[in-house]
């Protein structure tokens, strides 16, 4: 499939929106690997080839190792990841899949043991920008480079 419209050039606008919300995401003082991780995790969920393969580039630029990228898909049954790092997949897994209806309280108490609130709100807006993104790769055909 080739890309069906470049919506950076379409709407400098909204892209720049977009840009502002990431912008704030990486500056939250929530670890790099954690975002990425989280990242790649809603981008599967997603289905949005092209936004899994730049968070696993970037995870790997982050220190992420190869095993723990190729268990983010079933990483509630793999001994790899940190009690945060369970909250965080976890939390976003339930944003991403809110049509489905979620346990959110369960999932809410594992996060509010790990994270301040502040880490709380910003793990929820990486979650949000990431779904923004999928969205738009997916919907106007954005393809990794081959």
């Amino acid at each position: 499939m080739m890309q069906r419209l470049d919506f950076s050039k379409a709407s400098p606008s909204a892209y720049k929106a977009l840009l502002a919300v990431e912008n704030t995401v990486r500056e939250s003082g929530l670890e790099a690997s954690l975002l990425e991780l989280v990242k790649l995790r809603a981008s599967q969920i997603n289905g949005c080839g092209y936004c899994v393969d730049m968070h696993a580039a970037d995870a790997r630029k982050a220190g992420e190792s190869e095993r723990r990228l190729y268990a983010v898909a079933v990483w509630r049954e793999t001994p790899f990841f940190t009690a945060r790092e369970r909250a965080a997949l976890a939390w976003a897994e339930a944003l991403t899949r809110l049509s489905q209806q979620p346990e959110l309280e369960r999932e809410y108490g594992a996060l509010k043991g790990q994270f301040s609130d502040k880490e709380m709100v910003d793990l929820t807006l990486a979650v949000i920008a990431i779904n923004s993104w999928n969205r738009m790769a997916i919907g106007f055909g954005v393809q990794p480079a081959a």
